[in-house]
């Protein structure tokens, strides 16, 4: 395997003049790739589409849809209770259902928004990479890497990382979408 900086560009003819500027640089053709990254969620890496088996901003929530809708049916039988007189009995049941779905819907969605999209405890440790398009060149060494960060930059690329992996026939084949990107710092540029 060897090392691979790649770049999010904003437009088609962004990663054209790259293309072009690293091929006169002196990188072969077949060791550079350009492709569209979707957004998170969007990469159908299952059959019936989506990222992961879970998503990670609903980790607790069937917890506090739970909790939510015991909290709720409580709430709801009591106001049950004080509607008995005019309903019936009747009151205290049906109270009881409104309140655990009510109450089961605030607790799962309250804890999805407590922690922030996509995070886990309401941070978020590791950068995200961003949809659009990009451009990867596999590179043999450091003076290679500030040669292709160097291009990235001119064109105005927003988001420079390095990775590990193979280039082959101008395709990354083995490029991971929700892997975090490992950004290179702007002094190490």
């Amino acid at each position: 395997m060897s090392y691979i900086i790649a770049g999010r560009l904003q437009e088609q003819d962004q990663i054209d003049r790259a293309t072009v500027q690293l091929i006169d640089a002196g990188f072969p053709e077949d060791q550079i790739s350009s492709f569209h990254v979707n957004s998170a969620g969007q990469h159908s890496l299952f059959a019936i589409g989506g990222d992961r088996a879970i998503s990670p901003g609903a980790n607790d929530a069937a917890k506090s849809g739970v909790r939510g809708a015991v909290t709720g049916s409580v709430i709801g039988a009591t106001v049950g209770v004080v509607g008995t007189p005019l309903v019936g009995p009747t009151s205290v049941v049906i109270g009881a259902l409104a309140g655990a779905y009510v109450g089961s819907l605030v607790g799962a969605l309250s804890n999805m928004t407590d922690q922030g999209e996509g995070a886990e405890g309401g941070e978020n440790p590791q950068p995200q990479r961003k949809s659009g398009l990009m451009v990867a060149v596999e590179v043999a060494g450091p003076e290679k890497e500030r040669e292709v960060i160097a291009v990235l930059q001119d064109l105005g690329a927003d988001q420079i990382e390095r990775a590990e992996g193979t280039i082959h026939d101008r395709s990354w084949d083995d490029f991971n979408p929700i892997k975090p990107p490992e950004l290179v710092s702007p002094e190490s540029r």
